[in-house]
């Protein structure tokens, strides 16, 4: 009998739209029913590197359905599993007359004990869902932005998976490798927890990467991919870890219209009809997508009634070259160009890292930019470059000529110069594991232009981090930052923003919940056994 290894996950929705995705044991025909609605679709499976996938579009569905559902695998109903004790998972459309609900965070450490990492967030969400059903407020979206999996922090279930694959001490040490690491890395976080392992059936969920999805401080600078390329073990590994990413993540943030003309999507069909396994095809394509940035686009954009949500790639594109540096690369840096337009109630950009930092980092990381460059000498360069990789300085405020580029984007759109200006502009972020509201003061716009950080959903910081976080996020810390910066000649910021709720350092989830012209947001914490309560609110638009 066919069996499920990952999944039924809901990924892209849309009014009258949804997709199903699915791992399986062995090649096998898909379908997604429900008699009593008529609801009947299929796929067949494509295999890569002996793993099986399937994504079953389903159309035609009816604005803000619920409709149970059922996994059938060859004739054998798979999902969902007997007496899982959950209610019955559901494939839920948007309405466009119940606004919209984005429930967000980042940084998920799976599995480990709470003394490690502390009540799960996600979970936390699934038991309020699970357990009160139309009693509560159900988000519409889940966004995961970023380290969904930890490829570099690996737990004692996959050093276990590990030993049983490759000899002790085989590089790289003490992390992911390849492909079928990833695969059980994956598994870890999504399959092994039957609560998040509900969530993900149930409520439609979008994803974009952060470093530790492949390894910390991934694309940080041209010097770090050097010494990345000149591993041995690096190819296995950069391969493995965007090729997973594509099938794991990426393939259910496309819309069925985008995934049907996706090349890639394509190939990799064809190579397994063919062949039985499209593996070599997707090796190549993630090779290729990592030395050649602009041959890829993993950012992504959704309208959904008056919301345009932007999911913007700030690891994978990146401008490294020996002369020139861009958080996106020429290409990504148009796309969010052209992205950017008013006519919306709502703008949401969504990047892993927060564009807007507290004042103190942001100029620590403008200035070091500039010492990296040069602006202090060849020996201060290299100063600089060792500063970047140990402290972490690589977010928006690293990549000066890019944190302008956007800045000049969003206020036009705040201005009303590209159409009518959306009520709210509001950047959605994680990496940093702690939570903040930071709003933009100068200049002026008829938008409310936001930064909602919520980080992390499980893998807090430990104390000595947490209080240097937090003497960062105060007032008085950004001077002496900033006076080193205007000796480098560092320029003063196009924006002015200061933090007005935060920071909290617990695992949290956020939702910012969209309705009319109005905009709010709602940070949890999972506490007292893991039950969420309220942590910070606030109306973005009031």
């Amino acid at each position: 009998m066919t069996a499920l290894v990952l999944g039924p996950h809901v990924r892209h929705v849309s009014h009258h739209t949804a997709t199903i995705w699915v791992e399986t044991d062995r090649p096998c025909e898909v379908r997604v029913v429900n008699q009593e609605h008529g609801l009947d679709a299929g796929a067949r499976t494509f295999t890569a590197h002996g793993h099986h996938y399937a994504l079953v579009e389903i159309e035609g569905l009816a604005a803000g359905a619920r409709i149970p559902y059922e996994v059938v695998a060859d004739g054998d109903t798979v999902w969902p599993e007997e007496d899982a004790g959950f209610p019955p998972s559901q494939i839920r459309t948007l309405d466009p007359e119940g606004g919209l609900r984005i429930s967000f965070g980042s940084c998920r450490r799976s599995p480990g004990t709470v003394e490690q990492f502390g009540h799960d967030a996600l979970a936390a969400l699934a038991r309020r869902l699970s357990g009160g059903g139309d009693a509560v407020t159900w988000p519409d979206i889940l966004l995961m932005v970023g380290d969904q999996v930890y490829a570099d922090e690996l737990s004692d279930a996959m050093r276990e998976f590990i030993k049983g694959r490759r000899a002790p001490g085989d590089p790289p040490s003490d992390e992911a490798a390849d492909f079928e690491d990833y695969t059980h890395l994956y598994k870890l976080a999504w399959h092994d927890d039957p609560e998040v392992r509900w969530l993900l059936s149930t409520v439609p969920t979008f994803t974009i990467f952060d470093d530790h999805d492949i390894r910390d401080d991934w694309n940080t600078s041209y010097a770090w991919r050097q010494e990345m390329w000149s591993q041995p073990w690096w190819k296995d590994r950069i391969t493995g870890g965007i090729g997973s990413y594509w099938i794991y993540q990426h393939l259910g943030n496309m819309s069925p219209e985008e995934r049907a003309s996706d090349p890639v999507y394509k190939a990799l069909r064809t190579a397994s009809d063919s062949t039985g396994d499209a593996g070599a095809v997707l090796d190549e394509f993630a090779e290729r997508a990592d030395k050649e940035p602009a041959s890829t686009r993993w950012s992504y954009a959704h309208d959904w009634g008056a919301t345009r949500l932007i999911v913007v790639d700030s690891r994978c594109s990146r401008l490294l070259t020996t002369d020139r540096r861009g958080m996106l690369d020429d290409d990504e840096s148009r796309w969010l160009d052209e992205q950017c337009q008013g006519g919306m109630d709502h703008l949401l950009i969504a990047s892993s890292l927060p564009y807007l930092l507290p004042m103190a980092i942001h100029h620590a990381e403008s200035w070091n930019e500039a010492m990296a460059g040069g602006a202090w000498g060849k020996a201060g360069a290299g100063l600089g470059e060792k500063i970047r990789q140990a402290a972490d300085l690589e977010h928006w405020a690293a990549f000066e000529r890019s944190f302008r580029d956007v800045a000049a984007d969003v206020v036009a759109v705040g201005r009303g110069e590209r159409g009518p200006a959306p009520a709210s502009i509001s950047f959605l972020s994680g990496d940093i594991h702690y939570s903040y509201l930071a709003r933009v003061t100068e200049p002026g716009t008829q938008s409310k232009i936001s930064q909602i950080v919520c980080s992390p959903l499980r893998n807090p910081l430990i104390g000595k981090f947490r209080w240097a976080n937090r003497i960062a996020c105060s007032r008085a810390a950004g001077g002496p930052f900033r006076a080193l910066a205007r000796l480098s000649k560092v320029p003063v910021p196009p924006i002015r923003w200061r933090m007005t709720e935060g920071p909290w350092f617990d695992n949290a989830i956020a939702t910012v919940h969209l309705s009319g012209r109005n905009c709010d947001v709602l940070w949890e914490t999972p506490r007292d056994g893991g039950a969420l309560n309220e942590m910070g609110r606030t109306d973005i638009t009031g």
